[in-house]
């Protein structure tokens, strides 16, 4: 049903799923830049195709909308939502009466800013396991933003400007409607806005906040993505809200002066949920450590790791 060219590709019609290299027909789980080229022809969900154009510019798309099943160069296609940002999608793929749901990033935790992950019954399991590692988690959610709220408001009484370092797409707009929520305005980096207006246009109000334009007004909070900052003029206090932040060293490596493990990523737990819940004979995991397939091989699961040269043979 599928097979392993550099990535993963459904045999039957040749679709090449979340690669970075150009392909003649490829399914974009969501507009993160890590999945996605610029194919000769993509298949995604609509929010997914506006974020696309705007981030590598007009391609031709079929927009796939969530559970809306069609058939597609022989197979049987249907989008779930992910909950890893607007527009992500699972793909459950059906052909001669054989089954495949590929999760590429999810979280079954609730986000602001992207509809909640669907999972569905699936003979075969290729899941994103970045977190799989026990010590992967992550606290409860309402804490860690209870947790980041305070410290902003601190920081802000201390007469610093807070400043979140997150991904232009997902992160910078689930940040941002957490701030504007809690009644703090936001400045955004010019590579954060627009992808935010895009949000906006699609029905995902994100509150008050604007471009950055130079300066401040008191009591706003600035988001830029990694790498890039804004020329504030007096002092300002970092925050990355990421699950790395698991990690106490992580805030020295993302040079930040506070992380919290906030992330858009499931959890250890939420994987091992997702996998009972999916239910299928084989799981294939990808983007995770190899000691989380062996986690789920002690508990019963035929899994495998999906990145491996053996695995160029059809399955």
């Amino acid at each position: 049903m599928f097979h392993w060219d550099g990535g993963l590709k459904l045999t039957t019609p040749d679709l090449a799923i979340d690669f970075r290299r150009r392909q003649p027909r490829a399914f974009i789980s969501h507009a993160h830049a890590d999945h996605m080229a610029r194919h000769q022809y993509a298949l995604c969900t609509p929010a997914t195709a506006a974020l696309y154009h705007l981030r590598l510019g007009k391609r031709p798309v079929r927009e796939l909308p969530y559970r809306e099943p069609v058939d597609w160069g022989g197979v049987r296609l249907t989008t779930y939502p992910a909950g890893h940002c607007l527009g992500s999608a699972m793909l459950l793929a059906e052909d001669a009466g054989q089954s495949l749901l590929y999760s590429g990033d999810f979280q079954l935790r609730p986000s602001l800013t992207a509809e909640p992950a669907e999972l569905v019954p699936a003979d075969i399991f290729v899941l994103e396991s970045t977190f799989g590692l026990p010590e992967y988690r992550l606290p409860d959610r309402d804490s860690v933003v209870t947790q980041f709220l305070e410290l902003v408001e601190k920081t802000l009484a201390g007469g610093a400007v807070p400043m979140v370092v997150a991904y232009a797409l997902g992160k910078s707009q689930e940040v941002t409607r957490i701030l504007t929520g809690a009644g703090f305005p936001v400045v955004q980096h010019g590579l954060v806005y627009p992808i935010s207006q895009v949000y906006e246009q699609l029905g995902m109000p994100l509150g008050n906040y604007r471009r950055w334009a130079g300066q401040l007004e008191p009591g706003e909070v600035v988001v830029v993505p990694p790498g890039h900052s804004v020329d504030l003029k007096g002092p300002s206090v970092r925050f990355a809200l990421t699950g790395w932040a698991q990690d106490p060293r992580a805030k020295y490596r993302l040079k930040v002066d506070h992380a919290l493990p906030l992330s858009d990523h499931a959890d250890y737990d939420d994987l091992l949920e997702a996998v009972q819940r999916v239910g299928a004979k084989k799981v294939y995991c990808t983007h995770g450590p190899e000691s989380f397939v062996d986690c789920l091989r002690r508990r019963g699961v035929d899994a495998w790791p999906l990145n491996r040269p053996w695995q160029a043979r059809l399955f």
